[in-house]
């Protein structure tokens, strides 16, 4: 699968709580189903930086979309939460908000960068290993504890309805970039799996970062959970890229090869939607070509 971007734009999206997000290149639209059952539509215009060169850069973009993950997903994520709210108390916003941003990236980084080096640096005390072995194990471990993690969040039933949306978002892309009939019969004869996918990003962000850390050496450790912080906008800007240029590539045999260890990394984060899920991802995807035509 291959992306043109001459004959058609090129559309991603993120799953949400009972809804999923489509984004263009100058708008976004978000399709929710309700808890009457209806489904409600939101669309935004996206301008201010999203309209400057820096997302024509290379690298740069990769940090700015980074951002912009951050920034709109959470917003329609806790949309989507307060969607489904049964009282105002439920609700999340305001203060609580952007504590519970600050929240998720401090585990994130804590979790994905701080423990495998801690658990790392244990196993250098009990058998000594040179820089290169040691980040080499480093990065191992933070294969497994993403791997784990993915696994076992994906057990729980409130994520497990968010990874189905998921599914339903990468159903209807492949669908779209197909130019196929955009119904949903048709939408789920299609793959789960799609190459731009940001769990493809995390895996991809792994295996830089095994490489690069690799060529700091042997430093003392506190400057080493320095460096861990530090370096992440710099394997965000080269992960991005590499993955975009997975996506733009599709057709090369070689390409596709190696994109499969970040297809199968999706099993853990996409699950077989139901028709009504396929729905809402149509309603979002169609707003989304309305609103940029």
């Amino acid at each position: 699968m291959k992306s043109n971007e001459l004959r058609m734009p090129s559309y991603g999206g993120q799953a949400l709580i009972e809804g999923v997000l489509m984004r263009g290149k100058h708008a976004l639209a978000a399709a929710f189903r309700k808890p009457d059952g209806k489904i409600e539509v939101h669309t935004e215009k996206l301008q201010g930086i999203y309209d400057q060169k820096i997302f024509q850069i290379p690298f740069l973009r990769g940090l700015v979309i980074l951002w912009d993950s951050l920034v709109l997903g959470m917003k329609y994520l806790t949309l989507s939460a307060n969607i489904q709210a049964e009282s105002e108390q439920e609700k999340v916003e305001g203060a609580s908000l952007y504590l519970a941003v600050i929240v998720a990236v401090l585990f994130a980084v804590i979790l994905f960068f701080i423990l495998p080096l801690l658990l790392s640096n244990l196993v250098n005390l009990i058998v000594p290993l040179n820089s290169l072995l040691s980040n080499l194990i480093e990065g191992i471990l933070r294969l497994i504890i993403m791997i784990g993690y993915l696994s076992a969040i994906s057990h729980m039933n409130e994520i497990g309805r968010v990874f189905a949306y998921h599914g339903a978002e990468h159903k209807t892309i492949n669908a779209y970039e197909a130019k196929s009939d955009l119904n949903v019969s048709s939408v789920m004869s299609y793959s789960i799996q799609h190459p731009r996918c940001g769990t493809s990003f995390l895996l991809t962000l792994i295996i830089f970062s095994i490489i690069i850390f690799a060529f700091i050496g042997e430093i003392p450790f506190l400057l080493k959970i320095l460096s861990r912080i530090i370096l992440i906008p710099v394997l965000t800007m080269v992960s991005y890229e590499f993955i975009h240029w997975l996506g733009e590539h599709q057709g090369n045999a070689l390409v596709k090869l190696i994109s499969k260890p970040n297809l199968a990394l999706q099993s853990f984060t996409t699950k077989e939607p139901s028709p009504d899920m396929i729905e809402v991802a149509i309603q979002a995807i169609n707003s989304l070509i309305e609103l940029e035509n």
